[in-house]
């Protein structure tokens, strides 16, 4: 990820790009998607990726602070390719890169879902890698605005007291096996994401950026999934993903956030899910 300093910059950058005038002095809409190609891609050619990924969100959000998204993939299961990474863009947000998960190579990862904040009208990639190196595209239209600056759902001392704090769920499946097959779980880290765009309400100053920038997932020792986040990840971060389970009997959990903080837990994994 970013440096905060050069996170900052990049923000000012893009209100600012946004806010560019036309000759006749009104504002006009800017497509920021080549650029970032450019800018988070390396401006690497990207193929159509509606056979491979899928993007769900509301069109129109109805909390633009909790804005759900789920990844899916589309991939048959005798195809020899694997998603790799799963880049998320929120293409008109301060910040657009708002999460790049790393699936891992034995986990099958196929389905992954969390909630993110919209800040204006914008259309939301997702940028899939495969096993053989080359990027896969899928894109969907969301309408809300306010969700970077809209106040946090938790005063500070009820945040500080859940700062850190990490619950995990494994819910029954039909095709789940007592050791092993598809399983499906959710982690939850008590955090506030401040995003850096909200204002304390009591002092009217702004709230610097604080946020869970690091993720991993394991069960046992073998990597199940890994999340780079930003300031467009939701309060209290929650990721539910299915997987495929290797028999563990264990899963653990490391979150990292900009402060330094490094949040760690383990659970015994149920048979039956819970």
């Amino acid at each position: 990820m970013k440096s905060p300093r050069l996170l900052c910059l990049l923000m000012l950058c893009g209100v600012a790009l946004l806010m560019r005038g036309s000759p006749s002095g009104a504002a006009e809409p800017v497509d920021p998607w080549p650029g970032l190609v450019q800018d988070i891609f390396n401006n690497r050619a990207i193929n159509d990726g509606n056979d491979i990924l899928a993007i769900e969100m509301p069109y129109r959000a109805e909390d633009a602070a909790i804005v759900p998204v789920t990844l899916r993939s589309k991939l048959a299961p005798d195809d020899v390719r694997r998603l790799k990474t799963i880049t998320l863009v929120i293409d008109q947000n301060p910040a657009p890169m708002a999460a790049k998960f790393e699936l891992g190579s034995d986990a099958r990862v196929s389905e992954i879902s969390t909630r993110v904040r919209v800040n204006s009208y914008t259309n939301v990639h997702a940028v899939a890698e495969l096993s053989d190196g080359q990027l896969y595209m899928v894109k969907t239209f969301v309408k809300a605005s306010g969700g970077c600056s809209a106040p946090a759902g938790k005063n500070v001392e009820e945040a500080r007291n859940r700062l850190g704090q990490m619950k995990y769920r494994q819910f029954a499946r039909a095709d789940q096996g007592p050791t092993s097959g598809p399983r499906e779980a959710q982690i939850m880290i008590g955090h506030p994401n401040n995003s850096g765009l909200q204002m304390d309400q009591v002092t009217h100053l702004y709230i610097p950026a604080f946020f869970v920038d690091q993720l991993h997932l394991w069960q046992d020792n073998s990597p199940v999934l890994s999340m780079e986040g930003g300031i467009s990840i939701s309060e209290d971060p929650n990721i539910r993903f299915t997987y495929v389970s290797n028999g563990a009997r264990t899963f653990r959990a490391e979150a990292k956030d900009t402060s330094g903080h490094v949040f760690q837990k383990e659970w015994k994994i149920e048979d039956s899910g819970t």
